[in-house]
């Protein structure tokens, strides 16, 4: 008997680079396209094909689509400084385009957003899908807009709005507290009470078979997101306990951060970590989404 074929887009990024393997065990053939073919996983159960420019959005997706029975669509402009049009381009028309021809074939289209599209990097409430979307730079609004368009394409969808995903190989924001976490100097981040949601790529990776494999997800828009927020103190403190390090963090005021921070240019930085951003991964769960716990929960003293 054939094996169900999933056809993953932007394979070879970092959520593509763990979501083919996490398909293939559980099962699945997977088709994966990319334009970096040498860095999918050499298997027979996947299937690797090159797409040499996501920036044309008029690309020809028929020969992708076909035999396949559900899309990932990973691929997208992100973490890299292009203009505002590429991000259009890329991840608003270029995926416009493949729900178009996906919705010829009738195939479950999963679109991976990002919270971006839902939010900017603060939000002073926790974040629902009921709440309206007001992204606050181009990626986020591409982000919205290829959602507007998978809806309107016509396909039967699952959209996912991950928050920051981390694991090995990750990028953007968490890339950013990976790099001050193996700082070795003390950090006085020890004050600071505000919460992140994180996501792990493990978590990621069910999250696309829950969307996948639950009727009660067509049509539908998740948050995806660890159930349990973060401090950022939590967050460096559990990576430098695993690179067996001491936390060495000490407290001062989250004023004195941000208006340091500020001072420097890097207000957008302290947004991004300093300020609070959690996102509800409950209406997800409802549907039968089993996450793990966050890997950087704070830890029982058991001193």
């Amino acid at each position: 008997m054939s094996r169900k074929k999933i056809l993953v887009t932007g394979a070879s990024g970092f959520l593509g680079k763990h979501l083919v393997p996490f398909l293939v065990q559980n099962g699945y053939a997977v088709r994966a396209a990319t334009r970096f073919p040498d860095a999918v996983p050499q298997d027979p159960r996947v299937e690797s094909v090159r797409v040499v420019d996501f920036t044309r959005a008029e690309l020809d997706w028929a020969p992708l689509v076909e035999g396949i029975d559900s899309i990932v669509h990973l691929a997208g402009a992100a973490h890299t400084l292009v203009t505002d049009e590429t991000y259009n381009t890329v991840n608003h028309l270029a995926t416009r385009s493949l729900a178009i021809t996906a919705a010829k074939t009738g195939v479950h289209f999963i679109q991976v957003s990002s919270i971006a599209a839902q939010s900017g990097p603060v939000s002073a409430s926790i974040l629902t899908e009921q709440d309206v979307p007001t992204p606050v730079n181009a990626y986020g609004i591409s982000k919205l807009l290829a959602e507007i368009a998978v809806r309107d394409s016509g396909v039967p969808f699952t959209i996912l709005r991950p928050v920051v995903v981390y694991g090995p190989g990750a990028k953007g924001n968490f890339e950013t507290v990976e790099k001050i976490a193996r700082l070795p100097l003390p950090l006085p981040i020890g004050a600071l009470e505000s919460r992140r949601s994180v996501l792990s790529i493990e978590n990621f990776c069910s999250a696309v078979l829950t969307a996948k494999n639950v009727d009660q997800a067509v049509g539908e828009t998740f948050i995806v997101s660890d159930p349990n927020p973060v401090t950022l103190a939590e967050i460096v403190q559990e990576i430098r306990r695993r690179n067996h390090r001491q936390s060495n963090v000490f407290s001062v005021r989250p004023f004195w951060l941000a208006w340091t921070l500020t001072a420097m240019g890097k207000a957008d930085l302290w947004n991004r970590i300093g300020q609070s951003l959690v996102a509800s991964p409950a209406k997800l769960m409802a549907v039968g989404w089993k996450p793990a716990p966050s890997k950087f929960a704070a830890r029982p003293n058991t001193a």
